[in-house]
């Protein structure tokens, strides 16, 4: 009888201690830096929703659609297009085309390229109508404690000036927070911090795949990053700028690169970080 009540209190403990680990697993918002060469694509997981903030560049919808679908993702609660450059929004369209997709995002800022236009093509034959992407609009989540709200563009841009019309997107996830900021330049970086709404943070998403005309010394100062991510391919433009790099080094964020380490995820506990990458 008492061998009995032992291996009784034992399973009791041992199904404690699993359903504490599956709740904590639960509630863990990951964040997916996807390798599509030289481009943006960004897959947020909550335990209620995927988001999917841009999509690379032309060609590479399928790459994406590829690796959300091996992350069992079915539906994107929301697929925000930063801006409208091809490297961002050229494989949404083939995205949008393959799942379910509940809303879209963007700035109100348009595009004469083909890539663009066959995103709202995309958009329009499924019926969904595009969001205003711009400070203070949120993305509604159903978990606690977490918060998904746009910080820039903060103002209105020429149109010929499309990287500083790029959705910035705030994730707050209870103690730990993501800055997603597309290819915001330091134009729109010192409209982000005169509004005083950049926080410090504990992952950036470098912006312009690490161009010198963005994170700018005050940003970097300001956001002190304990990782970044640097999104970027084989390209001509010498992305990341070595500019770039020692501004990140100057605040002792550890930096990975997609080129060099695949794709790169994070797990939030909301108080603890771990990263991964794969190839």
């Amino acid at each position: 009888m008492k061998k009995l009540n032992i291996l009784l209190i034992i399973a009791i403990l041992l199904s404690l201690i699993t359903g504490i680990k599956t709740t904590e697993a639960a509630s863990n918002v990951k964040v997916h830096y996807i390798n599509i060469g030289q481009g943006d694509a960004i897959l947020i997981q909550t335990p209620n929703e995927n988001i999917l903030i841009d999509g690379g560049g032309k060609g590479k919808g399928d790459e994406v659609v590829a690796y959300l679908k091996n992350q069992k993702v079915k539906t994107l609660n929301a697929v925000v297009s930063t801006h409208p450059d091809a490297d961002h929004v050229g494989g949404l369209a083939y995205v949008i085309q393959s799942l379910n997709v509940k809303s879209v995002y963007a700035p109100k800022v348009s595009h004469t390229t083909q890539a663009y236009k066959e995103f709202l093509k995309a958009v329009k034959k499924k019926r969904l109508t595009i969001k205003s992407a711009k400070t203070g609009v949120e993305i509604s989540t159903k978990v606690k404690n977490t918060s998904l709200k746009f910080i820039a563009p903060v103002k209105t841009y020429s149109n010929s000036d499309l990287n500083n019309w790029s959705a910035v997107l705030l994730l707050k996830h209870n103690k730990k927070t993501f800055l997603f900021t597309g290819d915001a330049e330091e134009k729109s970086e010192k409209d982000m911090l005169a509004k005083n709404l950049v926080p410090s943070i504990d992952v950036l998403k470098v912006g312009h795949h690490g161009a010198k005309t963005s994170s700018s010394s005050a940003f970097i100062n300001k956001t002190k990053p304990k990782y970044a991510v640097i999104s970027v391919g084989k390209n001509g433009y010498g992305h990341p700028t070595s500019t770039v790099v020692k501004r990140l080094n100057s605040v002792k964020a550890k930096t990975y690169r997609t080129d060099k380490s695949g794709n790169i995820i994070f797990t939030s506990t909301g108080t603890k970080i771990t990263v991964k990458t794969v190839k």
